[in-house]
């Protein structure tokens, strides 16, 4: 489409609607991709205010002759969401609850509200929307309309189609449409219905024929509406409902204003039996027999989740606890080749113990005794839940160009055959040099599949040529256990090419006479479901065959990324081998898959930004995007540099959140250090960023200057000629200088000597913050350390006279990352000798201390950065470490007790390095402390971030996303913090004085 019809479609969507209009070459390219292997650039993106700005976009379009891709959470795995059109996104904005009725379980909604976001308002009526998808936290009803989701649980509720009452819904001619009963519709709907029904009864023979008989077949056009053939009616009283013709269309017939859908009564109670298997598949031909225990109702899901997930769960910090309650030891010593999660609901767990026993029992049985392990209590089975919702994107954590390809995955077959298909499926994935990661839901037959696949590759042997070799073989089977082909995820630009084979060409010239009669104008997402293109487009695929990395010598050590993988032993190459022009950095970008679990607004970490201005460029995936884009010179020959990126990265606060939640391990905050460092070698540093950075060296010079430099905070005149200056705001207070500091007033401590001569030594290392604007913090720790009954060593330079040590966390943030390789190599050089001796290096500031144990690692420092790392702790963590080795009774019988409620907030390191749970284990230690975690993001300081004017505003709405509000809720309330920037915010925005957990401790000392 040429650029003039780009432009004036841009001005017109700018003069009469109020929705944002982005046509540049950067938003394009985030919404070319979905979950999917597909890149299609579309023209550009809409991102409307409300429904009426959706209706003035179609008829603007519909003028202008350009095609419509709707779009939710953009999480599709077929490319449904993706096309050369006008991408609409409705996730941002039109997203409200428009009825709620109680009494009889009905809500409308709009489409772009988020399943989770839903159940949550759903919660206190003890309803909630059954259609469990994985993707939950960034699924929207409107793309799981579009897609006729089904979820974990369809077994006890059914697909979306199930569960649709109604929907409201523009045509191509801008017509609002009631599609309902069809026994209740009039006029143009009537006239819809009429012609389906027509349409139906003379293909009755071939409906019968060819409409695969499984609960999961979402292909083409639900035309068997008229005679189901569904294992489940798609009505309760077996009439008609004109809007299931929409449920699964993938917007090709009309765009979605309102859903109606059917509610459920929460489940009440909740038991999990977990059934470990020596071999796969044993666990495949279980679940035919599994499935019979829920003749009463109570059985609501059986879900698969193998080795390949179970082993990628373990590598992951995030999930490996929770993964290693699920093994039992009595089956392959605890390496099970495959389990079933086996869930029963009901109103009572008394009433679903019986039904635990029968699965174990019946496991007994099949030969397995000792493989259920039994799981009654309720966060035990919401954890492992939430990675068995995790497994499509945890099996794509796998390094190397090849990756599981989504084409095949959902394929739905009768349980009976089950075992069978997965087998020979197996043997066909061995043929052509792969194999296949599985998961999912069992109970149904639908196991999802990808075999392992390089899509860079061409030829005969790339990754087109065997998706289409595997493709049918696998058909043929689906055809042998008379399957369905597309049982879940829709057909977008991957599956639409097999619903002909799938129905045959009556019913698909059937399927195309619908398009026509509701769509003559192919305006609606056009090639998808009637004549869609090949799925092995290499034209239509993110990486196509134009597709190039630009060279860069990127400034950290990515070459773990840079590696090969085997697609069957999954094995990968040693890190540096992987041929990519950028080191690592580009295969670590390509990691994103464009899943969208970074799109959750629940109370993870991930992401703060994201989470205040709900813009795609602002999310970690959208961030990625552009970082992909650019460094393949799809935004211009400038790569890391443009101003595409720059923009893209200016609100990551370098959280961490991603590098914990991220299930394939995208680490933005990482990325964005590189980023700074390729963008400040290029147009240089600011004042601003020498100053932050260089704070360490200036410090103890500052300190002599303390009374008048923090006039600044006294005279506004003084704070506003510093915004003007520095671009730090007028608005902030900043920390205040000390002239007596740890430094240059050390309390007493043990020398070099005598701690290695010391029964139980410990190493303090005190940063700059807390030595220089918050010393009583370090002596603090020091006092307790030493109450503890530690001698403690406070680490230094050797030469006399030389300033303090520094891990080099400022210069990082300033993109200065060889100043800031020298700082922490003499750091890890200080520390080695202790570290090599099993000493414990203990910090106290998260940002500080944990650069030990990551980018430290990534600075080129050897093994010495390895061997320090390993006894790199938190304050925090030290002590609860040797609370759990009962070495701190002493400590415990000096602690007073409590007379305050504790209000803990984690920072954003901790919480991305597992570090909070030990801040409260410590405070336990106090007697009658009972600290309450306020559940937030970051608190928006982010070091120097909340200090410049351009990021005061962002910097306060993060912070009232969770923290403040929870501060002024609880005034009374002693808050714990132990990052200096948080207490800063806390300070600032709460008028509160937070302490680090090391204060605490030593006010509650007696004596």
């Amino acid at each position: 489409m040429g650029n003039e019809v780009a432009a004036r479609l841009a001005a017109r969507l700018a003069a009469e609607t109020r929705g944002e209009v982005r046509f540049g070459a950067a938003d394009r390219g985030r919404y070319a991709t979905d979950a999917s292997i597909y890149q299609v650039m579309p023209i550009g993106v809409f991102v409307p205010q409300s429904a009426e700005d959706v209706a003035l976009a179609l008829a603007i379009c519909r003028d202008l002759g350009v095609p419509i891709v709707p779009r939710g959470g953009g999480t599709s795995q077929c490319g449904q969401t993706v096309g050369a059109g006008l991408v609409i996104d409705h996730s941002k904005h039109v997203r409200r609850i428009l009825d709620l009725d109680v009494a009889n379980r009905q809500v409308e909604v709009e489409p772009g509200m988020v399943l989770d976001h839903l159940n949550a308002a759903l919660k206190a009526h003890g309803l909630w929307f059954p259609v469990d998808v994985s993707t939950s936290a960034q699924a929207t009803l409107g793309g799981m309309a579009g897609n006729n989701s089904c979820g974990s649980r369809s077994i006890a509720y059914g697909n979306m189609v199930h569960n649709v009452l109604g929907a409201q819904a523009w045509t191509a001619d801008g017509a609002l449409l009631d599609f309902g009963p069809y026994h209740q519709a009039s006029g143009r709907a009537r006239e819809i219905g009429d012609f389906l029904r027509g349409l139906a009864e003379g293909l009755r023979p071939e409906i019968e024929a060819h409409w695969p008989k499984v609960l999961r077949r979402v292909a083409g056009y639900n035309l068997d509406i008229f005679h189901n053939q569904n294992q489940r009616p798609y009505t309760a009283d077996g009439s008609v409902n004109l809007a299931h013709l929409l449920v699964g269309s993938e917007g090709t017939l009309a765009l979605t204003r309102s859903l109606r859908l059917r509610l459920a009564e929460l489940p009440r109670a909740k038991v999990l039996g977990v059934v470990n298997f020596p071999t796969f598949y044993q666990a495949m031909d279980a679940a035919q027999h599994i499935v019979k225990l829920g003749g009463d109702g109570t059985l609501s899901a059986v879900e698969l989740v193998d080795r390949t997930m179970i082993e990628l769960s373990l590598q992951n910090p995030a999930f490996a606890p929770t993964i290693r309650t699920a093994l039992s030891p009595r089956i392959n010593q605890g390496a099970p080749d495959a389990i079933l999660l086996v869930e029963f609901s009901g109103a009572s767990k008394a009433q679903l113990f019986p039904k635990l026993r029968q699965l174990v029992e019946l496991m007994g049985e099949l030969g397995l005794p000792g493989s259920v392990v039994e799981m009654s209590e309720d966060a035990p089975q919401k954890n492992l839940w939430e990675v068995r919702k995790a497994g499509l994107n945890i099996m794509m954590s796998l390094k190397g160009d090849g990756k599981p390809v989504s084409f095949i995955e959902d394929c739905a077959v009768p349980l009976e055959h089950l075992a069978e298909y997965t087998d020979a499926l197996t043997q066909v994935f061995r043929r052509h040099g792969s194999k296949g990661t599985w998961y999912a839901h069992a109970s149904v037959g639908t196991l999802h599949v990808r075999p392992i696949l390089d899509m860079r590759q061409a030829g005969p042997q790339g990754g087109a040529a065997k998706m289409r070799a595997i493709a049918e073989e696998a058909s043929a089977l689906v055809r042998k256990y008379q399957g369905a082909y597309s049982g879940e995820h829709g057909d977008g630009l991957c599956r639409g090419e097999w619903i002909a084979w799938q129905f045959g060409p009556r019913i698909t010239e059937a399927l195309a006479r619908i398009k026509r009669q509701l769509d003559p104008g192919q305006l609606l997402s056009p090639q998808r479901i009637v004549d869609p293109p090949p799925m092995d487009d290499t034209r239509l695929m993110r990486f196509s065959p134009s597709y190039r990395v630009i060279p860069l010598q990127p400034a950290l050590d990515w070459s773990a990324w840079n590696v090969q993988n085997d697609p069957v032993t999954e094995r990968t190459s040693a890190p540096g081998t992987g041929g990519d022009p950028a080191q690592g950095l580009a295969k670590a970008v390509e990691m994103c898959n464009n899943n969208g679990h970074c799109r959750k607004f629940d109370a993870g970490t991930m992401c703060p930004s994201y989470r205040v201005t709900r813009d795609e460029q602002h999310l970690t995936r959208g961030r990625a995007n552009t970082l992909r884009l650019a460094l393949s010179g799809q935004l211009g020959p400038e790569g890391l540099t443009s101003e595409a990126v720059r923009e893209a990265l200016d609100l990551c606060v370098g959280c961490k959140g991603c590098k914990r939640d991220c299930p394939t391990g995208v680490d933005m905050a990482r990325m964005k250090l590189e980023y700074l460092h390729q963008d400040r070698q290029k147009h240089g540093h600011s004042l601003r960023d020498r100053l932050v950075a260089q704070l360490p060296d200036y410090a103890r010079w500052a300190s002599r200057l303390a009374p008048l430099l923090n006039l600044r905070n006294r005279v506004p005149a003084l704070a506003r000629l510093g915004e003007r200056w520095l671009g730090i705001s007028a608005r902030r207070s900043l920390p205040a200088w000390q002239r007596r500091t740890f430094f240059n007033a050390a309390p007493a401590s043990a020398t070099r000597e005598q701690l290695l001569a010391a029964e139980r030594p410990v190493v303090l290392f005190v940063d700059t913050f807390n030595g220089h604007f918050e010393d009583e913090n370090a002596r603090a720790a020091l006092r307790v350390l030493q109450a503890a009954g530690y001698t403690v060593h406070v680490a230094a330079k050797d030469q006399a006279g030389g300033s303090h040590l520094c891990c080099g966390r400022t210069y990082l943030a300033g993109g200065m990352v060889d100043q800031a390789r020298a700082k922490a190599g003499e750091l890890v050089e200080a520390l080695r000798p202790f570290a090599e001796r099993g000493i414990a290096i203990v910090g106290l500031e998260p940002s500080c201390l944990l650069t030990l144990r990551d980018e430290a690692l990534a600075l080129g420092l050897g093994e010495a950065a390895q061997t320090v790392a390993g006894q790199a702790l938190l304050l925090e963590e030290f002590l609860a470490r040797e609370a759990a080795a009962g070495r701190l009774e002493d400590l415990r019988a000096r602690l007073a007790p409590a007379t305050r409620p504790i209000l803990l907030h984690g920072h954003c390191h901790q919480k991305a390095f597992g570090a909070v749970s030990p801040v409260l284990e410590v405070l336990r230690l106090i007697p009658d402390a009972r600290p309450e975690l306020i559940e937030s993001s970051c608190c928006g300081m982010a070091g120097s971030f909340g200090y410049e004017a351009s990021h005061y505003e962002v910097s306060m709405q993060m912070a009232e996303l969770s923290l403040l509000p929870a501060l002024r809720a609880a005034p009374d309330a002693l808050v714990v913090a132990d990052g200096t920037s948080c207490r800063h915010q806390i300070h600032d925005g709460a008028q509160r004085e937070a302490v680090h957990v090391a204060q605490l401790l030593a006010q509650h000392l007696a004596g």
